[in-house]
């Protein structure tokens, strides 16, 4: 017989402004106790050093996790010239170096080789699997590996700041998949200078904003309180970027169940991906067709 979880049925996001120093699981695992919640997980990890937005699912919200996971997300980081590392950050060793230092409008006229449609090899520490295996994992065994490009869409990558000969700070704006730390390496072997990320934090992702994230120190403080619950947003704010439809009164148990019904639609094309909400509350996730829904997810708060 399976154990029962622990916890509160409690669903919905709370987004934290994570600090430079932790891991992404650890924010998890801490939103989880503070909420005492069932069921928690993140749209998107960030790496240990890297501030921002970590948008946390709770309950019935995990369920939309992919949708943010999908959506375009924000980045400011500063990049050190001159030096590249083994790890693309700030934490590695120095492998190699340059005296070369570009200025703006040569940093500027390479941007555009990484705005669009981009192929990436993400860093040699990084979570990708190679033979069943963490790359990071291979990688701090000294073991040096040829890593698969993978595609990445970046809208925008723009320079912002130009505080020393030695550092710049760009912001980005892209989809899901992509490595900042080899967006910085691979502009400063463009630049002939090699570089590194120094530091990084997500600025937005999807509909959440770094500043309206609440801090670790306020989830301690606020730990298993009302107060903490006040800032939770709404699992349907995680379905924000999918095309919303409206269902009867008598279609709520049949989608519940998993079951096609009739839905209210308007500008809504057959066999689009869509949610169903019944009084503003998200009820299940499906696809479109003339009139109806046939569910994919199904939502029970």
């Amino acid at each position: 017989m399976a154990r029962r979880r622990k916890g509160r049925d409690i669903s919905g996001w709370l987004v934290v402004d994570k600090p430079a120093g932790i891991t992404s699981t650890a924010v998890v695992n801490k939103v989880r106790w503070a909420m005492d919640a069932k069921k928690a997980g993140h749209a998107g990890t960030l790496d240990p050093e890297a501030t921002g937005v970590l948008a946390v699912a709770l309950g019935e919200a995990t369920k939309t996790v992919p949708y943010i996971t999908d959506a375009l997300k924000a980045y400011t980081f500063t990049v050190r010239l001159g030096q590249a590392t083994n790890t693309d950050d700030a934490d590695g060793e120095v492998i190699a170096t340059s005296d070369l230092r570009p200025d703006e409008t040569e940093i500027k006229a390479a941007l555009g080789a990484f705005v669009g449609d981009i192929m990436q090899v993400p860093p040699q520490f990084s979570a990708v699997k190679v033979d069943g295996e963490r790359a990071y994992k291979k990688a701090r065994d000294g073991e040096e590996m040829a890593l698969a490009a993978r595609p990445l869409w970046v809208e925008e990558l723009v320079l912002v700041d130009r505080p020393d000969a030695d550092h710049i700070v760009l912001e980005m704006t892209c989809g899901k998949g992509g490595y900042v730390r080899s967006i910085a390496r691979d502009l400063g072997d463009a630049l002939g200078c090699k570089a590194h990320v120094k530091s990084l934090r997500r600025i937005w992702s999807g509909p959440f904003q770094a500043t309206d994230g609440v801090t670790l120190e306020q989830v301690d403080a606020l730990a298993k309180t009302p107060d903490l619950d006040a800032h939770l947003q709404p699992l349907e704010v995680g379905l924000s970027d999918l095309p919303e439809v409206r269902c009867l009164a008598e279609s709520v148990a049949k989608l519940r169940n998993g079951n096609p019904a009739s839905v209210i639609a308007t500008d809504v094309e057959f066999g689009e991906e869509v949610w169903a909400s019944f009084e503003g509350k998200a009820i299940a996730v499906g696809t479109y067709r003339g009139g109806e829904l046939q569910p994919s997810r199904v939502f029970v708060v």
